[in-house]
């Protein structure tokens, strides 16, 4: 089988990683995918949020899988258009992705069918929204609607930054994607992400993984992609585990209640509450970095898995997962998630894989015409290391760093530092 993978991140290096491990796979093509994934499949151009167009490429060249990595191909609508051309597509339509597309839609999806979450409110008018914040005063969390790059996210502790986030999404800092603002409650305790593979019915969960959103060291610093993560969580408790899931199940129950057709993956971003987890956000595909520290651990062939995901037989399918843990730090471009230069060599892969179990996901980089590796993007690069325990993969990921570099690469020296301590280190 040919696949054809949309999107040229990390997470889209990971899944053509893992798809080439796959005997089901001649070949796989990646569009526009990145330096990375220049070396083991085939980069192709293509506008990947224009569904006829995808959809015409993957008949020509004969594609039996069409997997969508981003987000903004899926809220375009291009899952529909691949669907209609007779290609399984892994991802769902326009109509499921709202579920990330849109805060409000989400949230209001998580209300109607009893999904645990914190108190929301939408509005399109500044002034309005300036009135309600007065209300609920601080910290609060205030979010542009839309799509943002995972950058439209303020974390506010003080009416005047939030007061602040609400007037830059009005004056148009994210496009129309800030056009409706959602003001949601701040909830208290780790983050942790639960990620399943749906095909509308059967919902199979993946390993837990746990994010690390702020650009600095101590969680400090704006809000980003992603600076780091690492699997499984040890934190969660059994119980936890089964509310996050029966959430992640009541979810795709309602879509399915509500006539959407969800094909792909659902992650489900969670805060461990006192009261119990509760859902801070859904997401409609992979997430990134979380990727590349879940599909390492994968024991299985992910082409199946996906294929049987889109042709709606997930039930038919199991999942395995090895025993070793996985930790990832993001190396990223100085000034990201702000203004950031692009076209720096980057230098130190090869030494740093040349270490047991560790791989060098390509997040943003691109190959020069003399062939040399070059800085495309602000989260450049994701530095996955296995282990047998947390201590050695978190040893061995940093070791794996410290053989890389650039002009003006940084990154976060604390990526699970809290995991190593326990519970007690969120409630300190």
């Amino acid at each position: 089988m040919r696949v054809l993978v949309l999107g040229g991140g990390g997470r889209e290096h990971a899944i053509v990683a893992k798809l080439l491990e796959s005997p089901n796979v001649d070949d796989v093509l990646a569009a526009p995918g990145n330096g990375g994934t220049a070396s083991i499949a085939v980069n192709v151009k293509l506008d990947v949020e224009d569904g006829a167009a995808v959809a015409a490429f993957a008949k020509a060249e004969g594609v039996g899988l069409v997997v969508i990595g981003p987000e903004a191909p899926l809220v375009a609508g291009v899952a529909d258009d691949v669907r209609a051309a007779g290609i399984p597509a892994f991802g769902p339509g326009a109509a499921g992705a709202r579920i990330e597309g849109s805060k409000r839609f989400a949230k209001e999806l998580m209300f109607r069918h009893n999904i645990p979450t914190g108190f929301s409110e939408a509005f399109t008018d500044e002034e309005a929204a300036l009135e309600y914040l007065q209300e609920v005063s601080a910290p609060i969390v205030v979010k542009a609607d839309g799509l943002a790059a995972g950058k439209g996210v303020t974390v506010a502790m003080d009416v005047h930054t939030a007061r602040e986030a609400i007037r830059e999404c009005f004056a148009g800092r994210f496009g129309d994607a800030g056009s409706t603002v959602v003001i949601e409650e701040y909830l208290r305790g780790p983050e942790c992400s639960l990620l399943a593979f749906t095909d509308g019915e059967t919902v199979v969960p993946m390993a837990p993984a746990q994010d690390h959103k702020r650009a600095l060291d101590g969680d400090e610093g704006p809000n980003t992609g992603g600076m780091g993560v690492y699997s499984p969580v040890p934190i969660v408790t059994d119980e936890e585990y089964a509310a996050m899931m029966a959430a992640m199940v009541h979810a795709v129950e309602g879509m399915r209640s509500e006539g959407i057709d969800y094909r792909g993956v659902l992650y489900g971003g969670f805060i461990l509450t006192d009261e119990g987890p509760k859902l801070l956000e859904f997401n409609a595909r992979f997430g990134d970095p979380e990727t590349q520290v879940i599909l390492p651990r994968l024991d299985g062939d992910l082409a199946e898995i996906l294929l049987a995901t889109a042709e709606r037989r997930l039930a038919d399918v199991s999942l395995a997962w090895r025993d070793e843990w996985a930790v990832s730090v993001v190396l990223a471009s100085g000034g990201y998630p702000g203004d950031y230069e692009t076209g720096k060599p980057v230098n130190g892969i090869a030494d740093a894989e040349s270490l047991t179990d560790v791989t060098v996901y390509h997040a943003g980089t691109r190959l020069a015409e003399d062939g040399s590796l070059l800085t495309a993007g602000g989260r450049v690069l994701n530095v996955t290391a296995l282990g047998p325990d947390f201590a050695s993969a978190r040893e061995r990921a940093y070791e794996a760093v410290g053989r890389i570099g650039w002009d003006g690469m940084f990154f976060r020296t604390d990526i699970g530092a809290r995991a190593q301590r326990g519970r007690a280190a969120w409630e300190a």
